[in-house]
């Protein structure tokens, strides 16, 4: 049976990715690449569905996102870029000599946008949930402009000469105390790959996995995959019960 067919047929989905990781760099060849990427174009649609409907239910409750913009990253969501094809070319150039792009996020890009779904707390600085930790995923123009630097490609030279077990990254998030407010820790990143990948790890995150795994804890979750505490407000049981009927599985 195929991927795509196991995973439109309900099978668990990290089974299937699981599977789908089992098989290296042969994922990649002809025998396997359009059902893999069939896979991953179903899930990052799911995840287009489910960002779509947390937004319109988060607005209900009057949640506050940035009203005012400086960049595409500011915005609740974005819609995929009309240019994204140029710009991830873009962003594979600036990152060659470090590695390779992983698919997952290639994709993401292409049909889920961006998104940025933290409380604005300048305008607003009691939080509704803290250690909620919004998802957030900056977006596509706005990371190619900052790789696009010889400050950052010196900074990731200089990172790898210093520590031999540092990986060159991009940074795509902040972190749950920077969301809240409080100075927090390192970006979360998403790691370059040496060779072509599905996937690859998305670090400095709670929860220590690959960047679909990520997304799948935050779909699991409504969008907040933070701690425990915040989980025992009322407002967001409320939340939960009434969004998580209508997302999809990823």
């Amino acid at each position: 049976m195929k991927f795509i067919e196991r995973y439109l047929g309900g099978e668990d989905s990290t089974a299937v990715y699981d599977d789908i990781y089992g098989l290296g760099k042969k994922a990649f060849g002809i025998e396997h690449f359009d059902d893999v990427q069939a896979v991953l174009i179903e899930t990052f649609n799911r995840v287009a569905f489910n960002l779509q409907v947390i937004y319109h239910e988060l607005n209900k409750i009057n949640y506050v996102f940035k009203t005012t913009f400086t960049n595409n990253s500011d915005k609740p969501l974005v819609a995929p870029l009309p240019n994204s094809d140029n710009l991830i070319s873009d962003l594979e150039n600036a990152v060659a000599d470090f590695g390779k792009i992983p698919l997952s996020l290639k994709l993401f890009y292409k049909i889920v946008g961006t998104c940025n779904f933290a409380w604005d707390y300048e305008s607003q600085p009691d939080l509704l949930w803290e250690g909620a930790d919004p998802i957030q995923i900056d977006s596509l123009d706005d990371l190619v402009v900052y790789v696009t630097t010889d400050d950052w490609k010196e900074y990731i030279r200089e990172s790898l000469e210093y520590n031999e077990d540092e990986v060159p990254t991009l940074e795509l998030a902040a972190d749950y105390l920077h969301k809240d407010n409080i100075s927090g820790g390192p970006a979360y990143s998403l790691q370059i790959t040496r060779n072509e990948s599905i996937d690859s790890l998305f670090l400095n995150e709670p929860n220590e996995t690959t960047f679909i795994d990520y997304l799948r804890i935050c779909m699991e979750n409504c969008g907040f995959p933070g701690d425990s505490a915040f989980r025992q407000h009322q407002s967001y049981k409320d939340f939960y019960a009434k969004v998580k009927p209508q997302l999809k599985s990823i």
